[in-house]
């Protein structure tokens, strides 16, 4: 059954794909449209199991290793403070915005904070897919863009911890959660520069099979690892573990070795199983708390990092890109709404509809970053264009 499951959603993303190419948008919003085509919202011919899962997983943290390979160090540095400003201003204008519209909801003081601080959350993978795609992900807007994530996740993971120590019922210990946070970067920093070159060139020239590949997914999953077990997104660890990597000579082989077997095989499997998570069930009564939050959502980032970005220095149209590839919730927001739920600071009986505004988001990111940034050679084009007239 498995096997049949592999076949159908493979063939499916890479036609939905192709098909999203031909209508001039990314294929990733074909992949994620698939996902809720042939799942349990329509036609439930796939249904998310443990094995799904896994290979969503594994995808998701490749396709930020990825991300990490590609990124220039010296660029992600000279844009900290671009990032700095946009991850700020996609935190402010979301928690403002959604605690404005929980308000309208009669929603407790402790729920209001609770869902702005949810709807500040970003997750940048989708995004990172969709730059790489229109030729962007290595430009200064997308090494912005990959910073704010980071410094967005971070802050957003405190702010969560902040609510539950003051709101809930929890054991969190504050300083104990900030201590971990500084203790990733400090040995994530020292493994890159120490630990990580002298490893894989080790491995380099042992006389067995693929021992480049091996280091490197050593390496990434090994980066997760600490980075979950000391409360940060294991994907930022992965992004960090590719970017280690990426000052070594190992670079491009690694690279190449990579791609292939993330978006070959793992990667399909996290578009689908955003699409798999939709469900329709039970809407009809809460489809305006839907469409609320879901501009909500997308206003908010759009114009709190976008606002960021053009303080930063950027171009009008750079600005709205950015703040358009700041929008998509993803996995980061999935996890602080179990979060809530858990610590009953989100009401159950909205639970439902806060994940179809977190997929929503999700699915409008890659067409608004195909509007305001285009390819990269067309936006080119257009430049020299307007410089000679």
């Amino acid at each position: 059954m498995i096997a049949l499951q592999i076949v159908l959603i493979l063939l499916a993303t890479k036609v939905a794909g192709q098909i999203s190419i031909r209508l001039g948008q990314p294929s990733v919003l074909g992949k994620i449209l698939v996902g809720i085509l042939i799942g349990p919202a329509i036609l439930g011919w796939i249904n998310e199991n443990e094995i799904i899962q896994t290979f969503s997983e594994i995808g998701v943290l490749l396709l930020m290793f990825l991300a990490g390979l590609e990124t220039n160090l010296k660029t992600l540095n000279d844009n900290k403070k671009a990032a700095l400003l946009v991850a700020t201003g996609g935190i402010i204008a979301p928690i403002l915005l959604g605690y404005v519209g929980a308000q309208i909801y009669n929603f407790s003081l402790a729920e209001s904070i609770f869902i702005g601080l949810l709807l500040s959350a970003t997750s940048v993978s989708i995004s990172v897919q969709t730059l790489r795609e229109i030729g962007w992900l290595k430009s200064k807007e997308g090494s912005t863009l990959l910073g704010a994530a980071v410094l967005d996740d971070v802050i957003v993971v405190i702010l969560i911890a902040v609510a539950l120590s003051v709101f809930a019922d929890s054991n969190t210990n504050l300083a104990i959660l900030i201590t971990k946070k500084i203790l990733f970067f400090a040995m994530i920093i020292l493994a890159s520069k120490w630990l990580v070159p002298r490893f894989i060139k080790l491995f380099s020239s042992f006389k067995v099979t693929e021992t480049i590949l091996s280091a490197g997914l050593i390496v990434a999953f090994c980066f997760a690892y600490f980075a979950e077990y000391l409360g940060v997104a294991g994907i930022i660890g992965t992004f960090f573990a590719g970017v280690a990597i990426s000052q070594t000579k190992f670079k491009n082989e690694m690279e190449n070795k990579v791609e292939p077997l993330a978006n070959g095989f793992f990667v399909p499997f996290f578009f689908t199983s955003i699409g798999l998570n939709v469900s329709f069930i039970s809407m009809d009564s809460q489809i305006g708390f839907v469409f609320i939050f879901s501009l909500i959502a997308v206003v908010s980032k759009f114009i709190g990092s976008g606002y960021g970005a053009k303080l930063s220095g950027f171009t009008t149209r750079s600005s709205m890109g950015i703040g358009a590839g700041m929008i998509s919730r993803g996995e980061v927001a999935l996890i602080l709404a179990t979060m809530g739920l858990e610590s009953k600071l989100f009401p159950s009986d909205y639970y439902t509809s806060i994940i179809m505004v977190i997929i929503l988001t999700t699915i409008v990111t890659p067409p608004l970053l195909k509007l305001f940034f285009g390819a990269k050679e067309d936006r080119l084009y257009e430049n020299k264009m307007n410089a000679n007239l």
